[in-house]
């Protein structure tokens, strides 16, 4: 009788350990801008006389994109008054199967990487771009809601403050930098988005930018533009970059930039004056918080793991719209 009761506490305490580990580890994580896992089944362990508390509830994947974008009028100006019925979306060419979501995005938190040039090249301005730097992470980041972590890069790269919402250690990091070698522009956005941002996974929705100040002329790096565009684009990351070039020419540096923030629905800016540089981080902040989000279920939608297109237009006569250009599916 008392091996017999011994055999039912014992296997009384497995089954509920058991339960606490599917409990626990069935909640999935909300993923800003691809398929994500957010419906559930429910499925309930309780009678009618068990506490409310003892449910067990099991998530099942779905195929759902979130994306960000903007939209702005033929001079340039955020347009904020927008509604679903004004634009038309295209996933792999083809119309959503379902909307699930439209609304105006003002006030996500920012998870962010500031990617300075210290390379010999950017000598002529490196004082001031510091400085703006510092100024805008100053006026951008709320403290208990942001994240941002500051990285130098020449030849290699360096982490010259990780991830915080502190702006007295960003500025420190900032002004810790020394500029001098060769530029390697395209690892740098490659480890920041694989070792920071593609490892971010926050249980709500965060906005992922990354601010590179650069002028864009790369001859170090390991990786390509297109690995390092691709890596960008699975960790889900907006690229936003600045030129330090002030020759007053357009060169090939300034395509390649604008190539790395086309591709992430981002933008770049070539300011020639240096008063100028304070402008474009003014308005990466204004586009920061000018940003739409829809959230939608693709049509025909395999997890196969290939890139799929996303296109995003306007209704309305001289509205353009940018967004990034798609997204990898999931792979099972």
């Amino acid at each position: 009788m008392k091996y017999t009761t011994w055999i039912l506490r014992f296997s009384s305490l497995l089954l509920a350990t058991f339960v606490g580990a599917v409990s626990s580890s069935a909640q999935s994580p909300y993923i800003s801008g691809a398929p994500t896992l957010n419906a559930s089944n429910a499925v309930s362990s309780a009678s009618g006389d068990e506490p409310q508390n003892s449910m067990i509830t099991l998530h099942a994947r779905v195929n759902e994109v979130n994306v960000l974008f903007i939209a702005t009028d033929k001079h340039g100006k955020f347009v904020r008054d927008l509604n679903q019925k004004d634009f038309t979306i295209l996933d792999d060419h083809k119309p959503p199967q379902a909307i699930l979501n439209f609304r105006r995005e003002t006030d996500l938190p920012l998870h962010m990487g500031l990617l300075v040039d210290v390379s010999g090249s950017v000598d002529s301005r490196f004082d001031f771009e510091q400085t703006a730097a510092t100024s805008f992470l100053e006026h951008t980041v709320r403290q208990g809601f942001d994240r941002v972590f500051v990285m130098g890069f020449n030849s290699r790269t360096q982490m010259a403050q990780d991830f915080t919402d502190n702006t007295t250690l960003l500025a420190k990091g900032i002004h810790n930098l020394r500029n001098g070698g060769g530029t390697a522009l395209y690892d740098a956005v490659y480890r920041a988005c694989k070792d920071k941002l593609a490892k971010d996974h926050p249980d709500h929705p965060v906005r992922k930018a990354i601010i590179v100040v650069s002028d864009g002329e790369d001859n170090q790096s390991e990786v390509t533009k297109a690995q390092a565009i691709e890596m960008a684009q699975r960790a889900e990351v907006i690229i936003y970059a600045i030129s330090t070039d002030d020759s007053g020419l357009v060169m090939r540096g300034d395509r390649v930039l604008e190539q790395l923030a086309e591709a992430t629905g981002g933008r770049a800016f070539f300011p020639f004056k240096m008063k100028d540089i304070t402008h474009s981080f003014a308005a990466i902040e204004d586009e920061l918080r000018s940003q739409y989000i829809v959230s939608y279920k693709p049509a025909d939608f395999d997890a196969d793991g290939r890139y799929r297109t996303i296109e995003i237009s306007s209704l309305k006569k001289d509205l353009q719209v940018r967004a990034r250009k798609g997204y990898f599916a999931p792979q099972q």
